[in-house]
Order: C-alpha cells, then structure tokens, then sequence
C-alpha cells in the first residue's frame, strides 16, 4: 500500500533560501528589470483608469461604471504584464505571487526578494509617472470603504489573492497544465478583474503590494496600508502550500475499471 508522501507532498519541503550572489547574476538582474518593467506596465494602466475615471467625473463618488472600468483595465493591463515579463522572470508582477511561489519551493528567497524590489520600484515609477503627465492629478491610493471594518477587509484581500495564486499555480505553475498554460495570462488577467468587480467596492481589491505600495507613496496614504501587503500575503502564501501539497508532482490517473 503507499505511503502517505505518495500522494501529498511534505508542505515547504522544496523551500530554497539562495544566496547573495543571486543579486549580480546576470540573469537575475535581467529578470528583476522584466518584473520593474511589467509592474509599471500594469500599475500605469490600473491606476491610471482611477485618475481616468475621477477626472471625467470631476472626483464624483464611486459608480458600478467606474467599477466596471477598474476591473477591465487591470484584467487587461495584468494580462500583458503577464505576458510580457513570463519568458524572461515569469511575470510574476506582484509579491504575493512570488511570496507564493517560494512558499511552493519555485523561487528562491534571494530572487524572489529581489523580484519585490523590481516590483515595489516599477509601483512608485509608474505612479510617478502618472503624476507628472496628468499634470499633477491625484493618485488614488487603496482604502477601505465607508462601513467596512478591518478584519473583513484583511480576510477579503486574503480570499481573492488566494484565488489570484491558485490561478498561477494552476494555470502557469502546475507541470501537468499542458496546453492550458497558453491561456495562463488571460486567466490571470480575469480572475484579477472578476475580484474587483466582487471586492473594489469594499476593500479596492489590490491582490497586490506593490499595486497599493506605489499611490500611497505618491499620495503619502498609509491609513490601514498592512491590509495590503498581510492579506495578499497571506492568501498568497496559502494557495502555494496548499497547491504544492495536495496536487503538484502527483499523478491523477484514473481508476481502473473492472
């Protein structure tokens, strides 16, 4: 009969720390500049549309529109990020992927440090960025909505990264994904739009630190900023364990029948 390890792997088993040298290796340089370089990609385009929206608008309040406009602007602007920086970093464009993929033993901790480095520096440039050529215009930073409180928020940034992750994992992580990993950017892209249109009108639905790190740089916003980087971290770091565990490296074959 086998063994229990047969068919789970050991949770952090394939955790790899690295070491310093990761941060001259050529290879890992070119890939943090993909990872700065994707994240101004995405955060230009998401934030943008908020700067967008508030100027059409003239700052008017939140509408299912503008909701709608979010969330199709990042699934759009996530899914060429995506796909842009896989060949060449993996197109992580977030910390609480590249937390959960070295949870799951698939970076290690020297690069994926130097990946939230790229990606927290990409952030605060594009929202710079923004800045300047709308003229000055106000970056909006991440906040939570009137009449939501602080432990639903962390535990709804925590559910829709988590689903973010399993996503990857699924679709671009997974050695048993085959053809599906094609599609691994739009996925990625729509599960992102699916949670701002489930999440914007609560919590903003960052998903993401370095999403919410750069406006409140910008905006200097930091009221309730942990949320944005304990929830996707958490959550994040949950769909990789729990990934890596039950379905990773094991075979699904089907039983045979009599």
């Amino acid at each position: 009969m086998p063994g229990p390890n047969e068919y789970f792997n050991v949770p952090l088993r394939r955790v790899a720390i690295g070491n310093t040298d990761e941060f001259r290796h050529p290879g890992a340089i070119k890939a943090a500049v993909a990872e700065f370089i994707s994240t101004l990609i995405f955060v230009f385009a998401g934030s943008g549309s908020g700067i967008a929206y508030n100027k059409l608008t003239g700052n008017g309040p939140a509408s299912p529109g503008g909701l709608i406009a979010a969330s199709i602007a990042h699934a759009f602007g996530l899914f060429v990020a995506v796909s842009v920086g896989a060949n060449i970093s993996g197109g992580h464009v977030n910390p609480a992927v590249t937390f959960g993929l070295f949870v799951g033993g698939n970076i290690t901790l020297f690069r994926g440090i130097l990946y939230i480095i790229a990606q927290l520096l990409g952030s605060v440039a594009a929202c710079f960025l923004l800045s300047f050529t709308t003229g000055g215009l106000a970056v909006p930073a991440f906040a939570l909505s009137e009449g939501v409180s602080v432990l639903p928020a962390f535990v709804f940034e925590i559910v829709m990264t988590f689903g973010l992750v399993y996503t990857v994992y699924a679709t671009a992580v997974d050695p048993k994904k085959g053809e599906i990993g094609i599609i691994a950017p739009i996925a990625i892209g729509f599960i992102v739009g699916a949670n701002i249109l489930a999440g914007g009108a609560f919590t903003g639905a960052s998903m993401n630190p370095a999403v919410a790190f750069g406006p409140a740089v910008v905006s200097f916003t930091w009221a309730n900023h942990w949320i944005y980087w304990a929830g996707p971290l958490v959550g994040g770091g949950l769909a990789g364990v729990i990934y890596e565990v039950f379905f990773i490296s094991h075979t699904h074959e089907p039983l045979q029948e009599f």
